[in-house]
């Protein structure tokens, strides 16, 4: 099972686009986040014209995410659990039917910035909700994926200019200890298993000439449960579709689990 997370940054302004990709790629699962849109102004037909079933948690504007699966979803969760006040689309659950099913969640993790404001608390409270949530699912000992749009730089290694994000909030010494703390549940960062050389980067800023110099960050990961880490056989960086016409900062990254 082939397993994809892209912050597609607005599904229907990048539409031709996405579809290219998921035509040449044809992944049998898609986290999609930032689609920015209501669930009634998604594309879905586009999608279920390439056999997948499809699952929303949409916002006018901003934020939104999606799942898509050539297989049924069974169980799905629409918003991370924690704070009944909280009315950001940023989080959707489902388990994957077929011989191996697989719980899969689609993230899209506040930003924060800037730093010393709610924005920057609301992301860690955020992030100790789907800590909770996290150790929940991991007490049912099944394959899980919470794949997504972190926003969290985990370690130096992960951007080319560690100096040019010592004062953002995809930095700081207490986001980067909430996904440690994430980690230390039990959880494996997909990338660094199946790869973890330097320079694994998902997102280019449009700004400044970033895609053309390399100038990068690794912030779309995958965390999987022992069940599905025990699976994992190998992980693809996208990283060509920043090239494309009409790209989204950020590019698909494909988690393969096999299914013996």
């Amino acid at each position: 099972m082939r397993i994809a997370t892209w912050n597609v940054n607005s599904v229907n302004a990048r539409l031709e686009t996405v579809l290219k990709w998921f035509r040449e790629a044809a992944p049998d699962v898609a986290c999609l986040q930032e689609i920015k849109c209501v669930d009634e102004k998604f594309p879905r037909e586009a999608f279920e014209s390439l056999g997948y079933n499809v699952s929303v948690n949409g916002q006018k504007t901003y934020n939104g995410v999606a799942l898509l699966s050539k297989t049924p979803m069974e169980d799905i969760r629409r918003g991370l659990p924690g704070d009944d006040g909280d009315d950001h689309a940023r989080y959707l659950e489902a388990v994957i039917s077929g011989p191996k099913p697989v719980r899969v969640a689609t993230i899209y993790l506040p930003n924060g910035n800037p730093i010393g404001t709610e924005k920057f608390a609301y992301k860690l409270a955020w992030m100790a909700r789907l800590n909770a949530h996290a150790r929940e699912l991991l007490a049912l000992e099944e394959r899980l994926v919470l794949a997504g749009d972190y926003n969290v730089i985990p370690e130096p290694a992960d951007c080319e200019d560690p100096a040019a994000w010592a004062g953002d909030a995809l930095f700081q010494p207490e986001t980067r200890a909430a996904f440690r703390g994430l980690k230390w549940l039990g959880l494996t960062d997909a990338y660094m298993q199946a790869d973890g050389a330097p320079g694994g980067y998902t997102f280019w800023d449009y700004q400044a000439g970033a895609w053309q110099r390399n100038n990068g960050i690794r912030i779309d990961h995958a965390l999987l449960s022992a069940q599905a880490a025990d699976a994992l056989a190998g992980v693809v960086i996208h990283r060509d579709v920043r090239g494309w016409d009409k790209p989204s900062d950020h590019v698909p990254v494909v988690v393969e689990l096999a299914d013996d």
